[in-house]
């Protein structure tokens, strides 16, 4: 058994998040876990609200809210609309927590010790509409890179391009629009990420397991222009982790507080403590996930996260581990494997809030079943390239794939026996050939499911799932136990039995697709907390049911998307 640490990246605090968001960090990572789970690992899948920096005072104020309160709601409902989801985070913490405050000034302390640490008078954006400095993401302008108009402060969203404010052409400040803005001198803390070059290049060519979009994005940050640039990790705002030195104050640094973006990885290991004093364990539990010196060598550490969080995860966070242990009293656990996605685009373009163009988490669940969403969001994962959501799309997969093979599959099997042999798996009859060939198939589509799974291949991994339910849509139309129910009950009645085994193994392999069909599967079959270890084998899982072992029928698991209903949501979400 295995131990394996998943850490999805932080949803901003700003807002219920778009099936984008959903599909680029926190669906994928739920799957994996469970997965990993079913496998009988021990698994710790970590998530947290990002609430620091300009996003989160920006909404604040929008809404009239002090920061801190505004925080606290919006955690509730990420937590609710995650929970609905059913993305089963062992813990889902916030970036605002005490402890995450005591981390992240003890990395500040550590990377100042380790020479690190660079203080630095800048020129910064001010405005005097606003009265303040403006931090990255309060100025935004034109990408000098791609045009895009947009552009934010500290990164433009639509080419990836790492910025600083004083780079955008036109910019404007994103709390007044007034363009009438300065530069003035003010003095911050800069991460020395240029002196840990050559140390990060080797970390990264030595990742040959990752996703070529992953170790391009990272080298392509390593390389460009001058390389790797040292990087500001405070900022002039009154909402974050007070800049110090440890438990020291840091003079000179009074008012300021730490870089959202320095202090976000940071919370993935304050989240975990976290967790560790939620269920009362202790140090020991957490530091045993982080620390190599306390057993963390012997974890995998998985990260999922969008393109865009990449850079962050390749070279600031990382150096920010690896600094922290220059004298080799802290060998924090560096990430083992970065799953990276690309966009999930609307329609053909992109979704809006403003506009309310596409669909929201929260008004997903309004509308349809989580397992809908995740079942077509996995199937679709923008992991080699983009990909784009259209409700056509959307309700021919759901209906095909969920309705018409796994849901009429199981329908089919536990009705047909119901009627003719009662609620017991029918006894008498047996395998032949046939029973023997789905078996063979089965067991070889096991395999290569459990191989894409192990490598996050979503994509590869729904595909391989749907074959194994159409291999039993197949064996049942060819056994046809309805007919021969007539005239050789003993065959009807093992093809029957097969078939109940079939849908009690399609429980267990749709689980990470579908827990609340795989829920509803395995409970008829008595399976009261519906989990199951993930089949070894066709061959021993097709024999779990014995005859005689009793089941109910469940409920139609899913119902079609009909056509006038598709062309309501897509007209309700189309945009302004």
């Amino acid at each position: 058994m295995a131990r394996i640490l998943i850490t999805s990246a932080l949803p901003y605090i700003n807002g219920i998040k778009h099936l984008g968001n959903l599909v680029g960090s926190q669906l994928p990572a739920d799957a994996y876990a469970r997965f990993m789970r079913a496998r009988g690992h021990e698994v710790l899948l970590i998530c947290a609200t990002d609430e620091h920096g300009t996003p989160a005072e920006l909404a604040a104020a929008a809404a009239g809210r002090e920061v801190a309160d505004y925080c606290a709601e919006m955690w509730t409902l990420q937590k609710t609309v995650a929970d609905g989801f059913r993305l089963s985070f062992d813990h889902f913490g916030r970036s605002s927590s005490a402890r995450n405050h005591r981390l992240t000034q003890h990395f500040a302390g550590r990377l100042a010790e380790a020479g690190l640490i660079e203080e630095v008078t800048t020129r910064q954006v001010y405005s005097p509409t606003d009265g303040r400095f403006l931090p990255d993401r309060y100025v935004i302008g034109t990408c000098p890179n791609c045009g895009y108009d947009r552009a934010r402060g500290d990164q433009c969203e639509n080419c990836t391009k790492q910025l600083d404010p004083v780079d955008l052409i036109a910019p404007r400040s994103a709390i007044s629009g007034s363009p009438d803005v300065e530069l003035r001198e003010t003095k911050h803390l800069y991460l020395r990420q240029s002196k840990m070059r050559s140390r990060l290049r080797d970390w990264i060519d030595g990742k040959a397991d990752w996703p070529v979009l992953t170790t391009s994005i990272a080298r392509k940050w390593l390389d460009d222009g001058d390389g790797l640039q040292d990087r500001g990790i405070t900022r002039d705002l009154d909402w974050g982790i007070p800049v110090k030195r440890g438990e020291a104050d840091w003079p000179g640094m009074e008012g300021k507080v730490f870089y959202v973006w320095f202090d976000a990885p940071i919370e993935y290991i304050a989240a975990t403590a976290e967790w560790a004093d939620a269920h009362g364990l202790g140090e020991e539990a957490w530091l045993r996930w982080w620390r190599e010196d306390h057993g963390a060598g012997d974890v995998r550490y998985v990260q999922v996260m969008g393109k865009d969080n990449v850079p962050f995860h390749t070279l600031s966070f990382p150096a920010t581990l690896m600094g922290a242990n220059f004298d080799g009293k802290e060998p924090w656990k560096l990430v083992d494997f970065i799953k990276s996605t690309n966009w999930l685009t609307y329609e053909g373009g992109k979704f809006s809030t403003s506009q309310g163009r596409g669909v929201f988490m929260d008004q997903a669940l309004e509308i349809l079943p989580s397992d809908y969403w995740r079942w077509w969001l996995l199937a679709n994962a923008p992991e080699s390239a983009d990909s784009d959501f259209t409700w056509e799309g959307f309700q021919g997969q759901v209906n095909k794939d969920l309705a018409d093979v796994l849901g009429n599959f199981v329908s089919r099997v536990t009705k047909f026996c119901r009627s003719k042999f009662g609620e017991n798996v029918p006894e008498g009859g047996s395998y032949g050939e046939a029973e023997a060939a789905v078996t063979a198939e089965i067991d070889r589509r096991l395999a290569a499911l459990a191989g894409h799974w192990e490598a996050i291949e979503l994509r590869k991994a729904a595909a391989e799932t749907r074959a194994i339910w159409v291999a039993g849509n197949e064996y049942l139309q060819a056994a046809a136990p309805w007919a021969a129910f007539k005239t050789d009950p003993g065959r009807a009645a093992a093809a029957v039995r097969f078939g109940l085994n079939l849908c009690r193994l399609y429980g267990i392999v749709s689980r990470p697709f579908l827990p609340d069909a795989s829920d509803a599967i395995l409970r008829a079959f008595g399976v009261e907390d519906a989990a199951e270890a993930w089949p070894e084998s066709a061959g021993a899982a097709l024999a779990a049911l014995p005859g005689g072992h009793g089941f109910a029928v469940p409920d139609n698991l899913f119902a079609k998307i009909t056509d006038e209903a598709r062309d309501e949501m897509a007209a309700r979400f189309s945009g302004s």
